[in-house]
Parts: structure tokens; C-alpha cells; sequence
């Protein structure tokens, strides 16, 4: 799959099957993800692999979106390291890019992922926080459920040329 097939291919996937998922296909999906830029290179993600069936069933009580993860084979969770930010702030868009390569590698290795989102509420933050040991500067941005699908949703054209401006907002190209 190219890169272009793979992004315009993966969809968000909440169903999966019971199959196990390779530790070392995990180990690719971490690779990835560590590819992402950030910036002036600071790297400041740190990644908590989650595959214990009870802590996975845990998740869905205190991060409401994530009940999928009752079935997923295992959860990554992004986090954001603010003593290893070179940027102060932006730990976030780095954060970002990682987890955008997590999602498009899973897919390219026939996995299926999807995003459910933590930061910036403070709820979902706490309660990932407490349930996974996180110290005050590792802050939580998403969790990626990780598993084979159990599902094939469509492929959509989401290109939009309303929201296409050129050189100034409101200007339309010719």
C-alpha cells in the first residue's frame, strides 16, 4: 500500500475480532509513530501499551467515546512529556503527527485504529492520570484502540473545494 492509498483508504475502526496482534507489528506501529516530526526535533511523545484485558475494560469508565477498547486486542496511549519540549507548548502538534503516523501504519499492516481523544478535557485526563501512574508532566493527548477489524467501512472523498482559499481567505482560485 502507498502512502497515498493508505490515507485516502483508512477509516476509523471500533469493531474488531479476537485475533492477537503481534508484538512486533506493535513494535512497527511504535517505530511510526516516532518517525513524526516535531518540533526542533524534540521527540517529547512517550507511548503506554496497554493489553491487559482488565485495564482495557477499565478505560471506557472514566474516557466515555472509548467502550471499543473492550474489544480491541490493546490501546496505545499518547502522551505528551513537558520536560522534554524544546518548543514549550508545542508537545501537542507533535503528539498529533505521532499518533496520525500510528493510525496510517496500523492500517498499511492491516490493523484497524481509531483516535479517541483525552486532552484538553480535563476529566478524561484526570482519569488516565490516575488509572495509568502518569506524573504532572506527562500529559495524556489520545488513545489509539488497536486491533484486527471486525469491520470495512466505506472509502469517502472528503476533498471540499468550499474550504480551499488561495493566497488570502475568501479568495477562490481560478
Amino acid at each position: 500500500m502507498d502512502t497515498l492509498e493508505a490515507i485516502h483508504t483508512r477509516r476509523s475502526i471500533r469493531k474488531y475480532t479476537d485475533r492477537p496482534v503481534p508484538r512486533e507489528l506493535v513494535k512497527e506501529l511504535l517505530r511510526a509513530a516516532m518517525c513524526a516530526p516535531s518540533a526542533v526535533n524534540a521527540q517529547p511523545w512517550v507511548f503506554i501499551v496497554i493489553d491487559d484485558p482488565k485495564l482495557l475494560d477499565e478505560i471506557p469508565t472514566f474516557s466515555p467515546y472509548a467502550g471499543m477498547c473492550r474489544e480491541a486486542q490493546l490501546a496505545v496511549l499518547v502522551c505528551g512529556d513537558t520536560t522534554q519540549e524544546k518548543a514549550p507548548g508545542y508537545w501537542v502538534q507533535d503528539c498529533s503527527a505521532a499518533t496520525q503516523n500510528l493510525l496510517l501504519a496500523a492500517h498499511a499492516l492491516g490493523l484497524g485504529a481509531v483516535w479517541t481523544g483525552i486532552y484538553p478535557m480535563e476529566d478524561r485526563v484526570d482519569g488516565f492520570r490516575k488509572a495509568f501512574g502518569l506524573p504532572e508532566h506527562v500529559i495524556p493527548l489520545g488513545l489509539v484502540p488497536i486491533g484486527y477489524p471486525a469491520q470495512q467501512p466505506g472509502i469517502q472523498d472528503r476533498y471540499t473545494e468550499e474550504k480551499v482559499y488561495h493566497n488570502r481567505y475568501g479568495k477562490r482560485g481560478e
